[in-house]
C-alpha cells in the first residue's frame, strides 16, 4: 500500500502543473465561453487535453488510487464537453424542435394521423346524425361535467348567451369551467390515445370516435336551434388547434399499433422502440399545441365576441399548423423531390 501511495504521489508531482493549467482554462470556458480564452490558451488547450488523456491511460494501467483516477476522468470529461459538446442554448433547442424535429416527425406519421383525423370526423358525423334523430343521444355521449346545464331542454336564448358570454351572475362560471374541463379532458384523451396504442390500437380508435361523437352532439344541440354558425365560431378559434393536437396523439397511438402488428422480421420490441421515438416527439408537440389551444380558448371566450374574427383566427391557426407540418424542417433537396 505504501508503494502505491508513493507511486501516486510521484505521478501527481510530475504532471499536476499541466492539470492545474487545464483546470484554469476550463473554468474560464465554463463561466463564459471559449471566446474568453487568450490565443495562447487556445493553442495550449489541445496539448493539455492530450496530456490529461495520456495521464489517465497511465493511471489506469498501473492501478493508481481511485481518487486520482476519478479526478482525471472528471477533468477529461469536462474538457471533452467543452471542445466537442453542443454549442447551443435552450432557446435554440426549443426552436429547433418546433421548426424541424416536430414537423418532420408529423410527416413521418402522416397516414396514421390522417386516419385518426378521419375517425374524429366520422364520430362527429355520426353523433350529429344521431342527435338529429333522437336528442336523448346527447345524454349518452356528453359527460355531466361538460354539459354545464346546457341540454336539449335549455332555451335557445340561454344557448346563445353561453356562446357570447352574455350570462347572468349564477351562470358566469360555466364557460370557464367548460373550457378548463375540455382542456383537461382532451389532454387526458390525447395521452391515453397515444399510450394505449400498444393495445394494438383498439382503445385509440375508440377514443378518436368518442371524441368525435361528443363533438357531434354538442354542435347538433346548437345547430338545431339555428345557432350553428355561432357555435362554429366559438369552437374554431381554439378547435382548429385542439382537434388537430388530438388527431396527432391518436395518430401516434395508431403508429405504435402499426409497429406491433406489422413488425415483420425486426421483432415487435425493436419496431416499437423505433416508432415510439418518433411518436413521442409528435405527442410532445401535440401537448404544446393543447396549451396554445387553451390560451386561444380563454381568449375566444372572454375577449373576442365577434363571430367573423373568431372564424378568422381559427382559420389562420389551421393554416399556420398545416404550413408548419408540410414545410417545417425540409431541406432544399426535399423541395426538388416534392
Amino acid at each position: 500500500m505504501a508503494e502505491i501511495t508513493l507511486r501516486s504521489f510521484q505521478f501527481r508531482r510530475e504532471r499536476e502543473a499541466s492539470w492545474r493549467e487545464l483546470e484554469e482554462i476550463l473554468r474560464k470556458m465554463e463561466r463564459r465561453s471559449a471566446r474568453a480564452l487568450t490565443p495562447q490558451e487556445l493553442m495550449r488547450l489541445p496539448t493539455l487535453y492530450r496530456a490529461v488523456l495520456s495521464s489517465l491511460s497511465v493511471a489506469r494501467s498501473i492501478s493508481l488510487d481511485q481518487g486520482l483516477l476519478a479526478y482525471l476522468e472528471n477533468l477529461a470529461n469536462r474538457t471533452y464537453f467543452q471542445i466537442y459538446g453542443p454549442r447551443t442554448t435552450l432557446l435554440r433547442v426549443v426552436i429547433d424542435f418546433a421548426m424541424r424535429g416536430f414537423p418532420q416527425a408529423v410527416r413521418s406519421l402522416r397516414w396514421h394521423i390522417a386516419l385518426a383525423a378521419f375517425l374524429i370526423a366520422l364520430g362527429g358525423f355520426v353523433g350529429y346524425r344521431l342527435y338529429a334523430a333522437d336528442t336523448d343521444w346527447y345524454y349518452t355521449f356528453m359527460p355531466d361535467g361538460m354539459t354545464g346545464g346546457r341540454t336539449p331542454t335549455t332555451t335557445t336564448e340561454d344557448l346563445h348567451k353561453s356562446v357570447y358570454g352574455e350570462v347572468g351572475v349564477e351562470e358566469a362560471g360555466w364557460l370557464p369551467a367548460f373550457g378548463s374541463f375540455l382542456f383537461v379532458h382532451n389532454t387526458g384523451v390525447s395521452i391515453a390515445a397515444f399510450a394505449l396504442g400498444v393495445a394494438f390500437g383498439l382503445p385509440t380508435v375508440w377514443f378518436m370516435l368518442y371524441n368525435g361523437l361528443m363533438l357531434g352532439v354538442f354542435i347538433a344541440l346548437y345547430a338545431g336551434r339555428g345557432l350553428g354558425p355561432d357555435i362554429g365560431g366559438w369552437l374554431i378559434i381554439h378547435g382548429s388547434t385542439e382537434l388537430l393536437a388530438v388527431a396527432l396523439c391518436g395518430g401516434a397511438g395508431l403508429a405504435l399499433a402499426d409497429a406491433l402488428i406489422f413488425a415483420e422480421r425486426r421483432g415487435r420490441l425493436a419496431a416499437l422502440a423505433e416508432r415510439g421515438r418518433i411518436a413521442g416527439i409528435v405527442v410532445t408537440g401535440a401537448i404544446c399545441m393543447l396549451l396554445v389551444a387553451g390560451a386561444l380558448e380563454g381568449l375566444g371566450r372572454q375577449l373576442i365576441l365577434d363571430e367573423g374574427l373568431r372564424y378568422a383566427i381559427g382559420i389562420v391557426m389551421a393554416i399556420f399548423w398545416l404550413t408548419l407540418f408540410l414545410r417545417g424542417g425540409r431541406r432544399a433537396s426535399d423541395d426538388g423531390r416534392g
